[in-house]
């Protein structure tokens, strides 16, 4: 089978590539140094009255829907300029050395990285930080060497072959309403069961992954399908969207060609705000905040 090549999942390359500020002004800044101000290395801090944590993050986006202390939930996708999210079915073609590097950065700094069942399959997800450099600098800042790595999948059908499922230091969270199990792996699996009538409660999901693992920031990367799912629920804190310079045209053969969601229309359409703008040559890598 292909090797992953959708924005590198499972490889890591650093090749230090430097992003241009377009907003605010300034030099330009390696990708470390983008992902350090973005916040994302900082976490809550406990209430001295024993309470809830105390929200240490400047961005209302980073808040729950009430107004308290909770998760942050980023969502990161890459598309053409048209609009397309795949071509020839992977996102591989779309992405270059900066887009892989901020993808591979964001993650480095993240509590869980959440993905579909379809896209695991699609594109043969392997280790979440493959790369030894990134897994000692987490750990020195009190992290655990690697994001949790939650799969949502309906219907369990993962194949036992699937790298991440063969990583022995993987540790994976299955989201799902099924009753059924994996096979047995060489990673470690747990479940989060949520859901009647075999429909997956995501919400109910996430709120459970989040309690019982510890989990203060989650990491989206797709696919579509369930990047609809999450902004429908009311889910999504931030998108970070990686616009690469092309045009696709028009339908793929053999199907209609996916955007960066997949789903019925919004109404009312989600608001977004514009928070970060970055390029690197022709590639424009835009950071949203999702309007409650």
């Amino acid at each position: 089978m292909e090797e992953p090549d959708d924005r590198d999942p499972g490889q890591s390359k650093d090749e230090g590539a430097r992003l241009d500020r377009l907003a605010p002004a300034g030099a330009a800044a390696e990708v470390r140094q983008i992902v350090e101000e973005l916040g994302l290395w900082e976490r809550p801090t406990p209430d001295p009255g024993g309470g809830a944590p105390v929200q240490i993050a400047s961005s209302d986006h980073q808040q729950d829907r009430s107004g308290g202390a909770s998760r942050r939930v980023m969502l990161n996708m890459v598309s053409t300029v048209d609009g397309r999210a795949t071509l020839n079915g992977r996102s591989g073609a779309l992405s270059d050395n900066a887009d892989r590097q901020l993808f591979h950065g964001l993650r480095s700094a993240v509590d869980a990285v959440l993905v579909g069942a379809g896209t695991v399959r699609a594109e043969r997800y392997g280790r979440i930080i493959p790369d030894a450099s990134r897994r000692s600098e987490r750990v020195a800042r009190g992290l655990s060497e690697e994001p949790l790595a939650c799969i949502v999948s309906g219907r369990m059908a993962l194949e036992p072959d699937i790298p991440l499922l063969r990583e022995p230091a993987a540790h994976v969270a299955i989201l799902t309403a099924s009753a059924a199990s994996l096979p047995d792996s060489a990673a470690q699996v747990d479940y989060v069961r949520a859901g009647h009538e075999g429909r997956l409660d995501l919400a109910a999901a996430l709120a459970e992954l989040c309690e019982r693992f510890h989990i203060y920031s989650v990491l989206c990367e797709g696919g579509p399908h369930l990047a609809f799912q999450l902004l429908a629920a009311g889910l999504v804190d931030e998108l970070f969207l990686s616009l690469s310079p092309l045009l696709a045209g028009g339908e793929p053969a053999g199907g209609e060609a996916l955007r960066i969601l997949a789903g019925s229309e919004f109404q009312p359409p989600v608001e977004l705000e514009l928070l970060t703008t970055l390029r690197a040559g022709s590639s424009l890598f835009l950071r949203y905040g999702v309007r409650a």
